[in-house]
């Protein structure tokens, strides 16, 4: 039986092909498959029933939201995920990371340079659905944003990178660093570090980020690693208009960087690094988020987005006060 990720591929695949008319090579050139797993799944959305005289979605995809969510907001591609309640953290967390493992494992090419944030329940959540690829040899995976903190929480950082490492069969480029040191010197010397040098300098070459959107107040596992600032420089962010973060680096709610002395303290891929990332993924959803996903659609820090169903509908209704 096809499960709601494989389900969810081809409804997709179904729309651009039979609605939109796209020929096979351009659906695999968008969606980074092979042609040959294009023709496969149209095939199989005629088994399951999904191609028949229209294309029926199966309860639980929500093609038509991801269709103009990637319009609205010029995306690469959107995967929608079905839940429960809005308010129910660990039901989103867990169901995004199961679309997005799948998304991994159907997308990832051989060689690619993989970047990947610390400290998202998400991303853990992904790669702990993941299953080893054994197509993805020769691919190289970086950890973008600091990964060394309390050390309770630093097993989280240590294990998203390592497992994702082992996944895709590489070896893993590991950011030896906090994410947030106590001043911009601290940071200076630390970047002159050979070891840490040497994996920042992959950041301008990553070809697929695999990120987690933050709100302005940091999440459980983010806090409980250390990496964050005080509550008073957070308000000065609030202050400045920020309403969210990728790997630390702050916007405001029309995308626009919050710059502040506070960057000098972080170690980190940039957003403007992020930018130039030929697939940039926000895995991000729930209630305390909206905002800062809203955001970073808007500064078109990503392009490729991975949310549930309430929040795609939010994001939809147009601007509403963060």
């Amino acid at each position: 039986m096809a499960s709601a990720e494989e389900l969810r591929l081809m409804t997709k695949i179904a729309r651009l092909y039979y609605e939109e008319g796209r020929r096979q090579s351009e659906i695999a050139a968008q969606l980074d498959l092979s042609q040959a797993t294009v023709s496969r799944l149209l095939k199989r959305a005629q088994e399951e029933q999904i191609v028949r005289i229209r294309i029926s979605s199966p309860p639980g995809i929500y093609s038509e939201l991801e269709v103009a969510l990637q319009a609205r907001y010029d995306l690469k591609d959107v995967v929608v995920v079905d839940c429960e309640r809005e308010d129910d953290e660990q039901e989103i967390v867990r169901n995004l990371g199961a679309a997005a493992a799948y998304y991994i494992e159907t997308t990832l090419k051989r060689g690619q340079i993989v970047g990947i944030s610390s400290w998202s329940e998400t991303l853990l959540a992904m790669v702990d659905a993941m299953h080893p690829l054994s197509q993805a040899g020769e691919s190289q995976v970086v950890q973008i944003l600091g990964g060394i903190g309390n050390p309770t929480a630093e097993v989280h950082a240590n294990r998203l990178t390592t497992r994702m490492a082992n996944l895709v069969g590489s070896s893993a480029q590991f950011l030896s660093a906090p994410g947030v040191v106590g001043s911009a010197e601290a940071r200076r010397v630390l970047l002159s570090d050979p070891f840490i040098r040497q994996t920042v300098d992959y950041f301008d070459r990553i070809q697929v980020a695999l990120v987690g959107i933050g709100a302005v107040t940091p999440s459980k596992l983010l806090a409980s690693s250390g990496n964050v600032f005080s509550p008073e420089e957070i308000d000065l962010l609030a202050q400045q208009g920020a309403v969210g973060d990728i790997c630390l680096r702050f916007f405001n709610s029309q995308g626009a960087p919050v710059v502040t002395e506070l960057d000098e303290r972080v170690i980190s891929i940039t957003l403007e690094q992020l930018r130039k990332v030929d697939r940039c993924v926000g895995i991000a959803g729930g209630l305390r988020k909206r905002c800062a996903i809203r955001g970073a659609l808007e500064g078109q820090w990503i392009n490729v987005l991975f949310t549930d169903h309430f929040t795609a509908a939010k994001l939809l209704n147009g601007h509403q006060p963060c």
